[in-house]
C-alpha cells in the first residue's frame, strides 16, 4: 500500500508545481490569442490530429503508421519554426508590448502617439481621407494580408504619403502594430449594424466594422468635412480634437467618454461611396 501511495505522490502538487501550471497556462493563452482567426489555427488542429493518430497507433500497435509518424516528428521542431515564423514574430512583438514591459515603452509609445496625431492633423487640414487602425490585444494579421506589407517605423511623413490622393495605397486602411506600420491598403469589414446617418462614407463604416470584430482603435479622417472620428468597440465618436485624439491613442482616455450608441439603429452609417 505504501508503495502505491509513493507512486501516486505526483498527484499531490506543491506550490512550485502550481506556479509552473499557471505559467504554462498563461503562455498557451497568449499563443492562442496570437493565432486566433489565422491560418496557423488550422495548422494547430492538424498537429493535434496527428498527435491523436500517433496515440491511437501506439494503442493499437500499428507499427507502420507509428514509424512514419515518429520519422515525421523528428523534424517537427524545425517544421514548426518555419511554418509558424510569422506567428512567432508576432508573439515576441506582443510580449514586448505587454503590461510588464510598459515602463520601458513609455518614451517609445509617446513618440508613436505624437507621429499618429501629427499625421492625422495634417491629413485633416489637407482634407485627405484616411483610415488608420491601431492594433491592441487582438491581432490584425488576417486584415493585413488583404493589403501590402510595409513594415516601416511609424512616422507622420509616411502616413501622409500613403494617404496622398492617387497614391497606390490611399484607398485602403493602414494597420499599425506597436511602433511599426505593418500594412497599407488593407480592406476592412463593413459594419452590418442598421445605420441611419448618410453623411459619412465607407471609411467610417469600415472603421465601425473592424472595431466590432476586434479591440483595435480605428481613426478616420473625412475628406469632405475634415473631421476626425474614432471607432472603438463598435461605437463611433466624431469631431475628435487633437487633445482627445492623443488621449485615445495613448490609452489614457476614460472609456465612459467614448460615444456609445443606445442601439443598433443609432449607429452612424455612411453611404457606400468612399468619402
Amino acid at each position: 500500500m505504501n508503495r502505491i501511495w509513493e507512486q501516486l505522490r505526483f498527484l499531490r502538487p506543491g506550490w512550485t508545481d502550481l506556479i509552473e501550471i499557471l505559467i504554462v497556462a498563461f503562455l498557451l493563452y497568449r499563443v492562442l490569442l496570437v493565432i486566433q482567426r489565422t491560418r496557423a489555427m488550422q495548422i494547430v488542429l492538424g498537429v493535434v490530429l496527428l498527435a491523436f493518430t500517433y496515440g491511437l497507433a501506439r494503442l493499437l500497435d500499428l507499427i507502420l503508421v507509428r514509424t512514419l509518424l515518429e520519422a515525421a516528428f523528428q523534424y517537427g521542431a524545425i517544421a514548426i519554426l518555419v511554418v509558424f515564423q510569422p506567428e512567432l514574430r508576432a508573439a515576441l512583438a506582443r510580449l514586448g508590448q505587454s503590461r510588464m514591459m510598459r515602463p520601458f515603452q513609455q518614451l517609445q509609445g509617446s513618440k508613436v502617439t505624437d507621429e499618429i496625431v501629427e499625421a492625422t492633423e495634417r491629413l485633416a487640414r489637407a482634407r485627405h481621407g484616411a483610415i488608420i487602425a491601431i492594433e491592441q490585444e487582438v491581432g490584425l494579421g488576417e486584415y493585413a494580408e488583404t493589403g501590402s506589407i510595409v513594415e516601416a517605423p511609424v512616422s507622420a511623413e509616411m502616413l501622409v504619403t500613403i494617404f496622398t490622393p492617387y497614391s497606390p495605397l490611399h484607398d485602403g486602411a493602414v494597420l499599425i502594430s506597436g511602433d511599426r506600420i505593418h500594412s497599407a491598403g488593407a480592406i476592412l469589414p463593413l459594419t452590418q449594424s442598421p445605420v441611419k446617418d448618410r453623411s459619412l462614407g465607407t471609411r467610417h463604416r469600415a472603421a465601425l466594422g473592424l472595431s466590432e470584430e476586434t479591440d483595435a482603435i480605428v481613426l478616420v479622417v473625412s475628406e469632405e468635412t475634415s473631421q476626425v472620428a474614432v471607432a472603438i468597440a463598435g461605437s463611433l465618436e466624431r469631431g475628435v480634437n487633437s487633445e482627445r485624439l492623443r488621449a485615445i491613442v495613448s490609452g489614457t482616455h476614460p472609456a465612459k467618454e467614448v460615444a456609445v450608441p443606445s442601439g443598433p439603429a443609432d449607429v452612424t452609417s455612411p453611404a457606400l461611396t468612399t468619402p
